[in-house]
């Protein structure tokens, strides 16, 4: 499967606080070669101004990332914008702080199938974000293992972070094996150092090896969309996803 290359909004979220903005911010995007785009963190825009844009830019938007109050409490509304947006998989950017305990992991399922369900039904996928947090283990067990096993593949998807796996001090790699056919989208950014801290870098610009991670991706054959985050950058963010995409294009990635 062909993979693209897109760029997650977060990354630029300054740059998105208003429609005047969002129009900018997407041409500048779509002149660096990106055709494809994530829609999160951004200003109020209706979805169909949103979509006009996108059109007239040749940008497709693939994935969003919406606040998990929103995909429980108007969960068809949130399918109806999409619709509108032409976007089949629908994101949150990581759970609300209050399952990610012993106490209360339990209620995330309960909570989120009855949407997840609704959203699969009308075609679209709920797509779960990672942070580091998820490798950590509750009752023996980490967060990310028990997702995969509490929701079956066709009510979520992973959108596999591949700088937070490598954060959570486990082996990206071995996660793509592992959740092999669930893995529609991914977010690529790269890792380097200053002294004893790590920082966000471009994609090949730091020290996780990528030529594996991208083969491992390869061979799993279900990633659709390589979309590059950096949630952090060192200076311009416009220069940050204009470098990882020239380096993924120099690989044959467009």
């Amino acid at each position: 499967m062909h993979m693209l290359l897109g760029a997650q909004l977060y990354t630029v979220r300054n740059y998105v606080k208003t429609e005047q903005d969002i129009r900018y911010t997407l041409g500048k995007i779509a002149e660096m070669g990106y055709t494809t785009v994530q829609a999160s963190a951004l200003g109020p825009i209706a979805p169909e101004r949103l979509r006009e844009i996108c059109d007239e830019l040749s940008l497709k938007i693939v994935l969003t990332h919406i606040p998990a109050d929103r995909l429980l409490n108007e969960t068809e509304q949130v399918i109806r914008e999409h619709e509108v947006l032409g976007c089949d998989y629908i994101g949150i950017g990581g759970m609300p702080d209050k399952y990610r305990t012993a106490e209360w992991y339990s209620h995330f399922a309960e909570d989120f199938r009855e949407p997840a369900k609704k959203l699969a039904a009308a075609g679209k996928l709920f797509m779960y974000h990672n942070h580091n947090f998820e490798f950590e283990k509750i009752g023996g067990k980490r967060l990310i293992e028990r997702l995969a096993e509490d929701f079956a593949a066709d009510e979520m998807g992973f959108t596999l972070d591949t700088y937070w796996v490598h954060a959570g001090g486990a082996d990206v790699v071995q996660w793509i094996e592992q959740l092999g056919d669930r893995l529609p989208c991914v977010h690529l950014k790269d890792m380097t150092v200053q002294g004893m801290t790590q920082l966000m870098a471009p994609v090949l610009e730091g020290n996780m090896n990528f030529h594996a991670i991208l083969k491992a991706l390869e061979k799993a054959g279900s990633t659709k969309y390589l979309l590059i985050e950096q949630d952090t950058c060192q200076g311009s963010p416009f220069d940050s996803l204009q470098t990882s995409y020239t380096n993924l294009a120099a690989l044959g990635y467009r």
